[in-house]
């Protein structure tokens, strides 16, 4: 009878799967939230350019929207707003950066649109 020698997972290779499991799961903690609060924003901006109006009450209809879902990277004075054949579209851009630990950062850049052909506008391109 021939005995084979059993096989599994080495205490050594189960604290390192541990540990890489642990580490996506902080990271995942970390960017969910600013992930939600990407898809607040954008929602927001599609109900602020279906309410219309000047540019200063879409800014304070986008100050409304987002502070019903706690949005804080962003604010109404940041929107740019551009005029493309008559039609006004909104799009933002915004840095999110996310502490893991000590002097460690992530860094996440966001930027979003309601134009279709889904170019997001900057700040120096903007209409009046």
């Amino acid at each position: 009878m021939v005995r084979s020698k059993q096989q599994g997972v080495t205490l050594t290779g189960l604290i390192v799967a541990l540990a890489v499991i642990g580490l996506v799961l902080v990271f995942a903690m970390r960017m969910i939230p600013a992930y939600i609060e990407y898809n607040a924003i954008k929602t927001a901006i599609v109900k602020t350019k279906a309410e219309g109006g000047t540019v200063r009450a879409m800014q304070a209809a986008f100050d409304r929207n987002t502070s019903i879902n706690d949005v804080e990277a962003i604010r109404g004075t940041d929107l740019v707003f551009t005029r493309d054949d008559g039609d006004l579209e909104i799009s933002f851009a915004y840095e999110k950066r996310l502490p893991l630990a000590g002097n460690v950062s992530i860094l996440i850049d966001f930027s979003g649109t309601t134009d279709p052909s889904g170019i997001v506008a900057e700040a120096s391109t903007a209409a009046p």
